[in-house]
């Protein structure tokens, strides 16, 4: 449960909201529309497009996700499955969304082909992702805190598939893609603690840092925290497409 635990802190950040807003705004759905969240998570998403009264349906491969997100979304439709396996007949939902997805796919081809099968040709997918070598903090070691980066990108499979979503889109035929990007910024250190002492723990495994590097670089951005200088910039891309 501690991977649900933290998406759904994520959904509950005070961007989020907007961010979702932001994505079935490019959806383009009217009442009575189907559509598929595919790694629905939590279900905050599913549950925002039925109160819109569009005809949703949750896939996620873990059956935890599956059941807090039925809790949340009732009147929602359920499945557990991959995002290469949907269980949806051809051509049968207006609209496809998959956010935080793409990163953990070694090969997204597979995923994206679904995404056409199951939508109906004028049907909309929208993939929503952050590409973590955009990721920026600020630190008073700059060159230290570029390699704690790039620990945090070993934790991913794909954690720069973000920036190639609109390749992906038009490489399997769908058209008129369209790309936004939202910037998060973050100065309350206590948002982002774990994730700063993941990335100094994985930077350590790979041998980028030793175990002294990642304690000053923890108790720096620590510090800055306290004095009111800490500082992170999320980039949250948002690429649109056509079937």
């Amino acid at each position: 449960m501690g991977e649900l635990t933290f998406l759904d802190r994520i959904e509950q950040t005070t961007g989020a909201p907007a961010l979702r807003a932001e994505s079935y705004r490019l959806l383009a759905l009217a009442p009575g529309d189907t559509c598929v969240d595919v790694a629905c998570g939590a279900g905050h998403a599913v549950c925002e497009l039925t109160r819109a009264q569009i005809k949703t349906i949750g896939v996620d491969a873990d059956p935890d996700a599956i059941a807090v997100a039925r809790s949340r979304a009732p009147d929602a439709m359920f499945h557990v499955a991959h995002s290469d396996q949907l269980p949806l007949e051809d051509e049968s939902v207006d609209g496809y969304r998959a956010a935080r997805l793409f990163h953990l796919l070694a090969d997204p081809l597979p995923t994206l082909h679904e995404a056409h099968r199951v939508l109906r040709p004028g049907g909309r997918a929208v993939l929503v992702g952050q590409d973590y070598g955009f990721l920026l903090i600020d630190g008073s070691d700059q060159d230290l805190t570029d390699v704690v980066l790039l620990g945090l990108e070993s934790c991913s499979v794909a954690p720069r598939a973000a920036r190639s979503y609109r390749d992906l889109l038009l490489d399997t035929g769908f058209r008129d893609a369209e790309v936004l990007v939202r910037n998060e910024v973050i100065t309350d250190h206590r948002l982002m603690a774990k994730q700063l002492e993941g990335a100094a723990a994985a930077a350590v495994e790979k041998a980028l840092i030793t175990r002294d590097d990642a304690s000053e670089w923890l108790a720096d951005q620590a510090d800055r925290g306290r004095r009111d200088r800490f500082l992170a910039i999320l980039p949250t891309l948002l690429v649109a497409a056509t079937r």
